[in-house]
Order: structure tokens, then sequence, then C-alpha cells
């Protein structure tokens, strides 16, 4: 089985570790999530990361990834160092690597440094911390920041931005980024990126987009319009879908 990797710069005293990380994996029990894909935090070289190992692509995606488009793993990578330069908040990429079975991509991992965080954007909707609508303002012009800088989180949901409270401002982390877009965002586009919250308090997602109406001075019930309307258009999507698949 070969092998392909990428190493920051900053962090060359990882390679030994990077090139044995299937054997660390393996070993480590401290997952902190498993689904498709795996995430574990793991203390390298006395450094608290986070590895994430990629499901195995099926058959298509394998051959997709080894030579029309870059694999899961390494868009983490590229994403964080795009996102970072950009002046976005997102945990600091270590490297990742590779491994190919019969020419085509098969295992593939993605390490960055572990960042804590109080609580995600999930805690915020649900209501279960205080100052939900100060919380909602922030993220909302963070939210019109990102826009601002070229940045389209695709999977911009409740469990990939990470909150921290700091004095009296919170600071907001974007994780699993592997599917991003970097181009210009105009005027109401933005909202549509606010689709996947499903927000379980009514009133939650209209005031998100009055607040981003407010940062980008865009008409407030126009922005609110598009920001309901494509949340309710995702949301029938779904469930279709899990109609379909007898999840219900």
């Amino acid at each position: 089985m070969s092998f392909t990797y990428i190493l920051n710069p900053k962090y060359t005293n990882f390679k030994d570790s990077l090139l044995n990380i299937k054997e660390i994996f393996k070993n480590s029990d401290e997952s902190i999530h498993k689904a498709r894909n795996e995430l574990k935090i793991i203390e390298i070289n006395g450094v608290k990361c986070v590895v994430k190992s990629f499901k195995v692509p099926h058959l298509v995606n394998r051959i997709a990834y080894t030579y029309f488009r870059d694999g899961k793993a390494k868009k983490s990578y590229l994403n964080a160092i795009e996102l970072i330069q950009r002046g976005v908040q997102t945990p600091e990429p270590i490297g990742i690597i590779e491994f190919f079975e019969f020419g085509l991509l098969k295992e593939s991992y993605y390490i960055s440094i572990y960042e804590p965080y109080d609580f995600t954007i999930r805690e915020v909707f649900h209501h279960k911390v205080e100052d939900v609508n100060e919380l909602l303002k922030q993220f909302a012009f963070f939210t019109y920041s990102l826009h601002e800088k070229g940045v389209w989180h695709v999977d911009y949901s409740l469990g990939n931005i990470l909150i921290t409270k700091e004095k009296d401002a919170f600071r907001f982390s974007l994780v699993d980024i592997n599917r991003m877009e970097f181009k210009t965002i105009k005027d109401y586009e933005g909202l549509k990126n606010l689709n996947k919250f499903w927000a379980k308090n009514d009133e939650d997602l209209p005031y998100l987009a009055k607040e981003y109406a407010k940062c980008a001075s865009l008409d407030e019930e126009k922005a609110i319009k598009i920001a309901v309307d494509t949340a309710n258009e995702l949301e029938k999507k779904t469930n279709l879908k899990r109609k379909l698949k007898g999840q219900y």
C-alpha cells in the first residue's frame, strides 16, 4: 500500500507520527464522533490533536479522488490554510496522509490542533445557553464577515460552528471544512447559507436573518423571507428523502 502526505512546515516533528497514524488511531479510545467518519482526540508529541479518519470511499469516488479531484482529507487541509489566510478562525492544520490500494485512494486522515470551546451553535438554536439573541446577533455578523471574505461553508450547520465566550464577545470557529467554496457572495445570496440550522424556535431564524440584513444593508423583510423559504425548502427535501428511504 502506497501513501502520500502533506505536513504543515510548523510541525515537521510530526512526520513519524503522521506516517504511523493508522496504528496510533487504532490504539486510541478517545472517540468524540463516529458516523460516516470518525474523530478522536489524541495527544501526539505532547500536543492535543484531533485526528479525523475518513470513511473509505465507494469505488467511483476512489477513482475520482485519485485522478480528478482532491480527497476529503486534502481538501480539509487546503481549506484550513485558506481560511486562516483570510482571517477566519479554524483549528490549525498539522497534516494529512492518504493511503492507496491498487493505485486508488482508500484510507485518509486529517490532523489538526485540538481547539477547546464552550459549546456549538447547536446549543444556541436549541436554547440550551444564555443570551441567545446576543449570540445570534454576533453570529449574524460573523456569517456576514465570512461572506465578505468570500467564504461559503457548504456544511454550515449545527455541529460545525464552535463557540467560545471571551469577556463580552463570542468567538466562532469553523470545523468540518472539507466542503468549502471561495467566491464572491452578492447581496441576498448569503441568506441561503442559513438553511441548515433546523431552528426549533420560530423566531430564531427570522431574527438571525434580520441581523444579517442589518450588517449587509439589505431589506430586512426580504432577507427574512429568503432565509425562511430556503430553510423550509431544504426541510421538505430532506423529509422526502427520509420517507423514500423508509426512515419514518
